[in-house]
């Protein structure tokens, strides 16, 4: 009897990396703008400086005093923009292959390279 193997999906390639600035264009925090501080490609989501702030509860441990702690908390990646360094908006970014064969990122509103 044949078994079936696996397939292995590979994550989608994603245009939002960490320490870029982006927007959150939906949800609760709708307008603000931050840094990312991580990006969780399994999950296709971003935590974001400033963003989904949510209280984390600790308990004290020996290393650090416990209490109740304000930190962000990840925000998924269809609701994030990225902000165009040059012209400060934010815009949908693309990827095309320069002539020496490196891929780079570009900004679909303006086209510059980012």
């Amino acid at each position: 009897m044949a078994t079936k193997q696996k397939s292995k999906r590979r994550a989608p390639k994603l245009m939002i990396r960490k320490g870029d600035t982006v927007m959150v264009i939906a949800g609760d925090d709708k307008g603000k703008t931050g840094e990312v501080l991580e990006v969780i490609p399994s999950k296709m989501r971003a935590v974001v400086d400033g963003v989904n702030i949510v209280k984390k509860h600790t308990k004290a441990t020996q290393e650090q005093e416990g209490g109740i702690f304000e930190m962000p908390a990840a925000v998924d990646l269809s609701n994030l923009a990225l902000i165009d360094p040059k012209s400060g908006e934010p815009t949908r970014v693309g990827r095309r292959q320069q002539d020496d064969g490196t891929w780079v990122r570009y900004s679909k509103k303006s086209g510059n390279i980012i």
